[in-house]
This record gives C-alpha cells, structure tokens and sequence, in this order.
C-alpha cells in the first residue's frame, strides 16, 4: 500500500494539501501532471483530508515547482522546499 507525507496547511482560509513529489515531475508535460494532481487530491480526500491539492518539487537552483489552484500562486511563491519539508504533519494510504 503505497503511503505519502504531506503538508496540510490552512492559507487564505483554506486547507492546502501539499504533497512533494520527485523532480522529474516538473519534465512531465502539463495535462498529466493535471491528472496526477487530481488523482492526488482524490486519494487525501478519501483519507479524511479536506481542501485543495498542491504538488511541490525541486527545480533545480533552489527553487521549488509547484502546481495548484491559481488563488495560492502567490503564497505557493513565497514559499521554499524546506519549509514544505519541515512542515510535514499528515500520512495518506492508499
């Protein structure tokens, strides 16, 4: 049964479900890292977690890619890999 940690932060009074992924994830073409993070976000809710899903990795340079709902692009932004990292509090099974 595979198991991810995830960050589950509240931003802009809403739950963000943050899940880090390999960095290969940002070389996929768009339409499916879109399925992925709809699938994603289907398994956390199935586990009991509520808001949207976010995919974070590394991009190399010290920056992090992330896809998710445009109204966190800013925040999502202003963040960095360590601080999804050190921010880790949930488990999911699937």
């Amino acid at each position: 049964m595979p198991t991810c940690k995830v960050a589950y932060l509240h931003e802009q009074g809403q739950d963000l479900i943050i899940f880090p992924v390999a960095s290969s994830f940002g070389n996929q073409p768009q339409s499916v890292q879109s399925q992925e993070l709809i699938a994603l976000e289907r398994r956390a809710h199935a586990a009991g977690l509520q808001g949207f899903a976010v995919v974070v990795w590394d991009a190399g340079g010290g920056r992090m890619g992330f896809m998710g709902p445009r109204p966190f692009h800013h925040f999502l932004g202003s963040i960095n890999l360590q601080l999804v990292m050190s921010n880790l509090n949930r488990e999911i099974s699937w």
